[in-house]
This record gives structure tokens, C-alpha cells and sequence, in this order.
């Protein structure tokens, strides 16, 4: 397990890479299909539904292969060297862009509509209402779920494996390949996997607990 560890500590280094560019994604386009699902606009919260419907409905491993192997089909390009990368980072951020979707409207629901009201009735605009006064206060409410699902996309990464992205699961696939050890070498990707998780945890819980102190003062 000792000789293994360096190679296992590359492979999480890229797989804590793979799952913050992926997070980067989802927020916006999360923040984005909120928006639109809340929007009086039927076409755009009929696109926001069909999004989130499609993206949630589906495993995520299949929608890695579609991006692995059908975007260079469909848009008929050659994939580059690093493809297996850029795939998965965009397979995972377009599915966790759909589950941070609902957790943003959720939070936005749950913000007092009144709040709203009095800021257009001091002159705001209905964007500036809900730039200024309702998603700040909503940011605050969606930290816990917001962290869940961090969580759980770091732990789902594991599936870009199976496209032969080097993150950690796959390096402790080719340990076990060469050691014919399967055994020792998952107990030690699974304690790797624990350690982030837990890390990213506590970033969460102190983020929220700093943020309900500023609540305060």
C-alpha cells in the first residue's frame, strides 16, 4: 500500500481538479436554469424543464459516454490528446448543473415574497431585487445541499474511469492490474475518496457557520 500511495495521491489530485471544474460549471448553468425555470417566459422555463428533466432522469456514466464518444460524432471534430478530460468535466458539470438547479430554486422559493415587492416598490428592477435582496439570502439557505451534492460528484467521478481518464480510481485500477493485490489497493482508494469527502465536509460547515455569524452582526 506504501509504494502505491504516490501514484494514488496523482490520480486524486486529478480527480479533485476534474470535480472543482465541474462544480465551476454547474453553478452557472445551475444559477442559469433556475432563472429561466422561474421565469414567466413559458419557452425558456420549458427549456429549463426539459434540461433539468433529461439531465436528472439519466445516469451520469451514460452521459459521460455520450460526451466521450457522440459530441466528436455529432459535431463532427477530432477529439484532442486531453478529450477524455474536457469530456468528463463537461459530462459532470451539465449533470450537476441540473440537480444545483432545483436546489437554487428551492432556495430562491423559499425567500419571503415580500421582500421582493418592497424592493420594487423602493425603485429596483426585478433583476436588481434579485441580485441585491432575494439570491444573496438564498446562497446562505443552499450551502448544506449545495455541499451534498459537491460531495456526491466527487464521489461519482469515480465512473470517468471507464473512459481511461487517469483520476484515482482508474490509477488504483492499474495498481491492482500490476500487483494482482485488489483487495489492499481499494481499501486504500476508498480511505483517499474518505479523506476528501470529509475535508470538503468540513469546508462546508464552516463556510455555513461563517455565514450565520455575519448574519449577526
Amino acid at each position: 500500500m506504501i509504494p502505491s500511495l504516490g501514484p494514488l495521491l496523482k490520480g486524486a489530485q486529478i480527480t479533485v481538479e476534474l470535480t472543482a471544474g465541474a462544480v465551476a460549471i454547474g453553478i452557472v448553468i445551475g444559477l442559469v436554469m433556475a432563472l429561466m425555470r422561474l421565469s414567466a417566459n413559458k419557452v425558456l422555463k420549458a427549456i429549463a424543464i426539459s434540461y433539468i428533466d433529461f439531465l436528472r432522469g439519466t445516469p451520469l456514466l451514460v452521459q459521460i459516454f455520450l460526451a466521450y464518444f457522440g459530441f466528436p460524432q455529432i459535431f463532427g471534430f477530432t477529439p484532442p490528446e486531453n478529450y477524455q478530460y474536457i469530456a468528463a468535466t463537461l459530462a459532470m458539470g451539465l449533470n450537476s448543473g441540473a440537480y444545483i438547479a432545483e436546489i437554487f430554486r428551492a432556495g430562491i422559493q423559499s425567500i419571503d415574497r415580500g421582500q421582493s415587492e418592497a424592493a420594487r416598490s423602493l425603485g429596483m428592477t426585478q433583476g436588481q431585487a434579485m441580485r441585491y435582496i432575494i439570491l444573496p439570502q438564498a446562497f446562505k439557505r443552499v450551502i448544506p445541499p449545495l455541499g451534498n451534492e459537491f460531495i456526491a460528484l466527487l464521489k461519482d467521478s469515480s465512473l470517468v474511469a471507464l473512459i481511461a481518464l487517469e483520476d484515482l480510481m482508474y490509477s488504483g485500477k492499474i495498481i491492482v492490474g500490476r500487483t494482482f493485490q485488489p483487495f489492499p489497493i481499494y481499501i486504500e482508494v476508498a480511505l483517499i475518496y474518505l479523506v476528501m469527502t470529509l475535508v470538503l465536509s468540513r469546508l462546508v460547515s464552516y463556510t455555513e457557520r461563517r455565514l450565520g455569524k455575519s448574519d449577526l452582526r
